[in-house]
Order: C-alpha cells, then sequence, then structure tokens
C-alpha cells in the first residue's frame, strides 16, 4: 500500500520516487470499487440471472412462512411467545426457588399498601389499586422476558391516569355528594381509568404488530430520568391535601403544580390537626425505614417492610381511638372481596382517552425496556424489545376488562425485588398470592386505614426518583448536551405537565441531535508519520501533507439538512466559487503557500446514509470540480451511499476508477497522479 514517510520533495518524471509506504515497499496497486468486487465480490449479474435471483429470494420467503405454519415453526413461536417455557426447564429449583420466594412475598406485602396509594393518585377507590397489583403481574409473569422485572402501580402513570380522570370525569363543583352520588362518581372514573389501560394497552400491541420495539431508544436516558424525576415533585405536591387533611380538587393542565401550592397555602388555616399528625409520624418512621433498606442492603436478610408496619400501626391506632368519628380522619372504608366481573370498558370513551393513552403506552413502554435492560446487562442475559411490547400491551388490555388502571414496571419493587434475592419471573406469582390474599380475606383489616397513611407512602415511595437529581453533576461533565435534555425535560414536566414535559424532551433530545449533525467540522487529513493512518491536520501531530492535494473527511449524514453545509465547507476547504475559483483554505500552519488544488480525496466512511439532496449535491461537487480542473476521488462509501448516488447520475461525472474502498488506495492514486504531472514545487510541512 503507499504511503508518504519522511517526504521532502517531489521527484521528477525520470526520477526515482521516494514516496514510499510505511513499510517501504509497495505492497499492492491502489484498489478501485470495481476492482475489488472483481476480485472479491460477486460480479455483476446478467438481468435474467438477477430477476431468477429476485425470483428464488420470493419463493425462500414463501417456504419461510410456509413452515412457519408447520408443527415445528408453530412450536417455536410458542416457544418465542410464552418466555416459561424457555426458562422453566431450566430452572434451578434448589438454588432459586427460596429466593424468589422470599423476593415475591416481600414485594407482595409492597404491592399492598402502595397499590391502594396509588389508586388514591389515580382519583379510584383503594381496592382498584390491588387489582392493578394482582393481573398485571401475572400476565407478565407468563409473558415478560424480564428476569428481574417487578410490574404493577407505577406512581407516573397513576399520576397522568388521574390528571385525565379527573379532566373526563370532574367532581360536581358542590362538591358534598350523597353515598349514591359518590358510588357513580367512582364507577364513572373507574370505566375511564380502564378504559385508558385498554387504550394504552392496545397501541402497544399495534405496536408490536409493527414491530416498533425500536422506538424505546427516542425516549433518551435523560429524558426517562428527568420525567420521572419531575414527577415525583408533582406527586408529592398532589399530596399535600390529604397529608394535611385538606379537601381540595384536584388541580389539572398546565401549571397545576403551582395551583395546588397556592390553594394549599390558602387553605392552610383549615387543615385537620390529627390527619396532619398521623402524616408527620408516617414520615417520621417510613424516610429512615427506607434509608436504612438502601444503607445495609447487603446486611439485611431482606429489607425491612416500613409500609406494612405502618398501615398495621395506624389501622390499630385509628380503630382504637375512633380517629374518623372524633376527628374526622378519612379513613379507606370496605375493600371489597373478591374480583370485579369482567367488562369490557365503555368504547365509546376511547376517541377521547386515545391523545391520553399515547404518552401513557409510551413512558410505560420506555420505563419498562430501560429497567428491563439495565438488569438483563447486570446479570448477563438478554431481554426482547418487541415482546416485551406484547407483555405490556396484553398486561394493560386484559387488566383493564378488571377495572384495572394503567400499569408498568416499577422503579421501587423492582429495585426490593433484587435486593431480596428474586431470580426469575416466578417471583411474581408469589407476590400475586399475597395480594390474592388480602383480596380474599384480609381486606376488611384496612377499613380503618387512614388515608394520609396513603399519601405518606406515595410520598416516600418516590426516593428514587428524587435522588436522580444527584446525578446532574457528572452529567454535566459528561455532555453538557445531556445536561441540556435533562434540565429541559425537568422543567416542562413540572411546569406544565407530564403529558406536555414528555412532548417537549422528546422533540428536544431529537433537535439536540439534528443540530449536532449540521455543526460538525469536514476535517482535512494528513499522513502520520511512519504509519499508514491519515489523522486531521488540527491534531498537530507529524502529519505531512503534499501540496496540490487534499484529503477531507466529512464525519456525518449526508441529508437534506446537512447539505447546504457541505455545499459551503467543500467550497472554503477547496477554493470554490460561483464566480470562479479561488485561493483554498489550509490547515497547515500559518506561513504555508497554499497552492491550487488539483487532486481533493473526500472520505465517505462517515457519511452514513445519504438521501436525495445530499446525493444531487455530491453530483453537483463532482460537476463544479471537473469544471475547476480538480480530479475528484471517493473513498470508503458504503453499499447505501454508493447506490444513491449512483442513482442521482455520479457516474455521470466520474468514472468507477475514481471511486476506492480506501483512503490510503485512494491518496496513492492521488499521489501517483501528481507525480505523472511533472516536477511542482513540492514542499511538505510536518
Amino acid at each position: 500500500m503507499s504511503g508518504l514517510l519522511g517526504a521532502r520533495t517531489c521527484p521528477g518524471p525520470g526520477e526515482a520516487s521516494d514516496l514510499k509506504s510505511p513499510r517501504g515497499a509497495r505492497f499492492r496497486e491502489p484498489l478501485t470499487e470495481a476492482r475489488f468486487q472483481q476480485l472479491f465480490g460477486d460480479a455483476e449479474q446478467e438481468p435474467e440471472l438477477l430477476a431468477e435471483s429476485r425470483l428464488s429470494l420470493l419463493c425462500r420467503l414463501w417456504r419461510r412462512r410456509a413452515r412457519a405454519c408447520s408443527g415445528p415453526g408453530a412450536w417455536r413461536l410458542l416457544l418465542a411467545r410464552l418466555p416459561p417455557l424457555r426458562w422453566l426447564p431450566h430452572y434451578r429449583w434448589r438454588a432459586w426457588l427460596l429466593g424468589d420466594a422470599v423476593a415475591g412475598v416481600t414485594v407482595g406485602i409492597v404491592h399492598v399498601p402502595q397499590g391502594m396509594a396509588f389508586a388514591l393518585l389515580t382519583s379510584v377507590p383503594p381496592v382498584f389499586g390491588l387489582y392493578t397489583s394482582f393481573f398485571p403481574v401475572l400476565i407478565y409473569t407468563l409473558l415478560g422476558t424480564g428476569r428481574h422485572l417487578s410490574t404493577g402501580t407505577f406512581a407516573v402513570l397513576s399520576l397522568m391516569t388521574g390528571s385525565a380522570v379527573e379532566r373526563l370525569v370532574p367532581e360536581p363543583l358542590g362538591g358534598n355528594l350523597s353515598g349514591i352520588e359518590r358510588e357513580q362518581l367512582d364507577a364513572q372514573r373507574v370505566g375511564a381509568a380502564a378504559a385508558m389501560a385498554f387504550g394504552s394497552g392496545a397501541l402497544m400491541l399495534g405496536m408490536f404488530a409493527l414491530q416498533l420495539g425500536v422506538l424505546s431508544t427516542f425516549l433518551s436516558e435523560p429524558v426517562v430520568k428527568a420525567l420521572t424525576s419531575g414527577a415525583a415533585l408533582h406527586v408529592l405536591v398532589s399530596q399535600l391535601p390529604s397529608l394535611l387533611g385538606l379537601p381540595l380538587p384536584r388541580q389539572i393542565g398546565c401549571f397545576a403544580l403551582f395551583k395546588t401550592l397556592a390553594a394549599v397555602l390558602t387553605a392552610l388555616p383549615r387543615s385537620n390537626p390529627a390527619e396532619l399528625t398521623i402524616s408527620a409520624l408516617s414520615l417520621a418512621l417510613l424516610v429512615p425505614v427506607k434509608e436504612l433498606n438502601v444503607r445495609f442492603r447487603d446486611r439485611l436478610p431482606t429489607p425491612i417492610p416500613g409500609e406494612i408496619v405502618m398501615v398495621l400501626l395506624a389501622s390499630v391506632l385509628c380503630f382504637t381511638s375512633s380517629l374518623d368519628t372524633r376527628y374526622n380522619v378519612q379513613i379507606v372504608g370496605l375493600l371489597p372481596g373478591g374480583f370485579p366481573r369482567p367488562l369490557l370498558p365503555n368504547l365509546a370513551e376511547l376517541p377521547r382517552i386515545v391523545a391520553d393513552s399515547l404518552p401513557v403506552a409510551l413512558v410505560t413502554f420506555a420505563v419498562s425496556a430501560s429497567l428491563a435492560s439495565i438488569y438483563a446487562d447486570k446479570y448477563s442475559y438478554t431481554i426482547d424489545s418487541n415482546q416485551e411490547l406484547l407483555a405490556h400491551g396484553v398486561s394493560n388490555l386484559i387488566s383493564s376488562l378488571f377495572a384495572c388502571f394503567p400499569n408498568s414496571a416499577t422503579l421501587a419493587t423492582t429495585s426490593l425485588l433484587v435486593d431480596a434475592g428474586g431470580n426469575t419471573q416466578l417471583a411474581g406469582l408469589f407476590s400475586c398470592v399475597v395480594v390474592l390474599s388480602v383480596l380474599l380475606w384480609l381486606g376488611p383489616f384496612f377499613y380503618y386505614l387512614p388515608k394520609a397513611v396513603l399519601a405518606c407512602i406515595n410520598i416516600s415511595s418516590m426516593r428514587q426518583m428524587f435522588f436522580q437529581m444527584q446525578e446532574l453533576p457528572q452529567l454535566w461533565r459528561i455532555s453538557r448536551v445531556d445536561f441540556a435534555v435533562w434540565m429541559v425535560t425537568w422543567v416542562a414536566v413540572v411546569t406544565l405537565s407530564v403529558d406536555l414535559g414528555l412532548a417537549v424532551g422528546v422533540v428536544f433530545s431529537m433537535m439536540t441531535v439534528v443540530c449536532r449533525t449540521q455543526r460538525v467540522q469536514c476535517l482535512a487529513l494528513g499522513l502520520a508519520e511512519g504509519t499508514e493512518l491519515y489523522r486531521p491536520l488540527r491534531e498537530r501531530h507529524k502529519l505531512l501533507q503534499v501540496p496540490g492535494l487534499c484529503i477531507l473527511s466529512y464525519p456525518t449524514p449526508l441529508y437534506f439538512g446537512t447539505r447546504g453545509q457541505f455545499r459551503r465547507t467543500l467550497e472554503r476547504h477547496l477554493g470554490l466559487r460561483e464566480g470562479g475559483k479561488e485561493t483554498p483554505k489550509t490547515d497547515g500552519p500559518p506561513d504555508a503557500v497554499a497552492e491550487p488544488i488539483r487532486v481533493v480525496v473526500l472520505d465517505c466512511s462517515g457519511i452514513t446514509f445519504a438521501d436525495a439532496a445530499g446525493a444531487r449535491e455530491v453530483v453537483q461537487l463532482a460537476r463544479r470540480c471537473r469544471d475547476a480542473g480538480i480530479h475528484l476521488l471517493l473513498a470508503q462509501c458504503n453499499a447505501s451511499v454508493l447506490e444513491t448516488l449512483t442513482q442521482a447520475g455520479l457516474l455521470d461525472r466520474v468514472t468507477p476508477e475514481q471511486l476506492f474502498v480506501s483512503v490510503q488506495d485512494a491518496a496513492a492514486h492521488a499521489l501517483e497522479r501528481l507525480e505523472s504531472a511533472g516536477p511542482k514545487s513540492c514542499t511538505v510541512w510536518v
């Protein structure tokens, strides 16, 4: 391979060239794309053969579809869609069963108070949180691929669903409802929440049918973390009326957080001292227990169930002291035993809730897929993002028939399951057993549970989300752009709403990607002395450059958004203007004499794709270079880019001998062309 090492002058026509390769010898001639295909690729097929190969491809696809309908094909499909058929035969019963049982029971104990608390956040009666902690967990155990994932009620989704429910089914302005009117209002709100679960599940199943699991990549980590952190602040503020015993209507829409704060401050003198005391004592127990579980997670055999202890203590205190009648403390009341009758949600509501179901579906999939990926990487197994879409879609769709509200994987219970020793999805079955026992037999014991305790459980469960802000200093050091995405998303979520904040975060994140493709620099390359590597000249290494030869690398996709920058950059480097040829820009030392460019090598390895506008820009560049007397060489174009350029008419402007497989081959050909052109003043700067 020809290169340039230590050369100071260009030889004349009759002199031996001292432009040598790094090893001092020429191993082969420069390879063009056409020559490479002749030597190592398939020769261009005749049209008849090409048509025959396409026909054989269609036949193979048809046979593959036919095999999928056979017995072995159906079994493979069943294995792909029911993951327990794959992992259950390899289950290590002695090593894993105890850990799954302990973890499942621990998570189930937490599901009971947390489900009731998040039901209040969703604006439905507490028992529906227990339903949402049972059916989705059972379904995900059968369909999910995340071995350490815990599903159920999630604060962010409950907040988003509650805001939509309050808007769709608002409480009458008077607020003083009779028992029957309250039951009717609750039934309408339960129907609206179930319709949202049905809509989000249907959307996720549609995404699964279209194999759109890749969409999870568009919700970047800064967007998801800022979304959950901002939503945690919404949860905290929305629970203040329950903490203080203030019967305030829920604020919805933009600036709801500030409206709630203003309403709480205005009504603060009317707060209930008994509920305020219960809230203070509950937080005084729950927060330290959460901290102990985190700090001593390696020493504790199982995390301390602070939530269930607080629920039992508060229920006993309220029952023995008659706090509900003496001090007007709001309690949970009777939890109906058993399960609701399966009922299809009111489909007439679907057009009204589609706009709310879409962000719920996106957040469900994004949070669940990111959590599953984190633990899959940690424990060395893989997840199927499209199967996760199916699992969560079916989970929401079927559970909506039993009056459940939208659900997903949860941060707190997933971490708790891992810390408690969970190994597989089997832990979800043990969790379901605990919730089932409450639904069938233990429900009456929660009759006297104060709702203020559930509000405290909501707030304490946000601990991990609040602490995500501790990562901001490190994020600032790593990437200022990601820091900006985090802050913009968080501010939008806090000031506007969770739905609009998510939209703002995704759009801003995508805009940063587009803007970064607009700000890349076209790099002039030089040969690193003693090697065959071409590096940017601005690196100030010992780089060699031949006057008259310009090697440029354009490291970004070439599409309609970057075509203008591509044109201006090439004009600046090559001295091309519409009015004629100008002196080209030099990246060498200030005292270097800029000579007219005679050969330019364009390294296309960084151009991952090109659209029609970008391809036409390259064709125009080839025309302008030919008119200016500059020999254009293209190097290292990938197959798709080369095909796009060919379709745009590039071969009408250049010959196949001007397309090379690498920068080294193109540079070697350029040096030979410069040598054959005759002696020039050819001092090379280092």
